[in-house]
């Protein structure tokens, strides 16, 4: 798995937005989560979560991605119908999930990634009981960043 204090590998997403590098964000903070499905109760309310603190992310010049191994079109309508703010990433290949070390049961696990401006991992949250707790720990992070 990615660690506390690694650099980023510098991978392409297909997102809801198009396609990004992990490249493209350094000079910025970045929140990565992985979920494991859209529409499922946990996802949805991590999404929400995340929709909700959105605004505060950007406040301070955090971008966030979403990301797990669904399709790109159902990522889309995942964002539509919860009003996603940010891009959702499609890992169809499951070569981000496996490069990252979170693919489990040929799913994404639920770890969120909190990204330095210099492409270096601050922080790794998991492991936690509410889904929804992701965005605030990741809000924590990027602002002692």
């Amino acid at each position: 798995m990615v660690q506390v204090g690694d650099q980023v590998p510098d991978l392409e997403l297909e997102t809801t937005a198009g396609k990004v590098k992990l490249s493209d964000f350094r000079g910025k903070k970045l929140v990565l989560y992985f979920f494991p499905k859209a529409f499922t109760m946990g996802c949805t309310r991590e999404l929400k979560r995340f929709t909700e603190l959105y605004d505060q992310f950007k406040a301070l010049e955090a971008e966030v991605i979403g990301v797990s191994v669904d399709s790109v079109d159902t990522l889309k309508k995942f964002a539509e119908k919860y009003g996603a703010k940010f891009p959702l990433a499609s890992d169809k290949t499951k070569e981000v999930s496996k490069t990252f070390g979170v693919l489990k049961l040929m799913t994404a696990s639920r770890v969120t990634f909190v990204i330095g401006p210099d492409g270096v991992v601050r922080q790794v949250i998991s492991n936690l009981k509410k889904a929804e707790e992701h965005a605030d720990r990741a809000l924590e992070a990027v602002k002692s960043i």
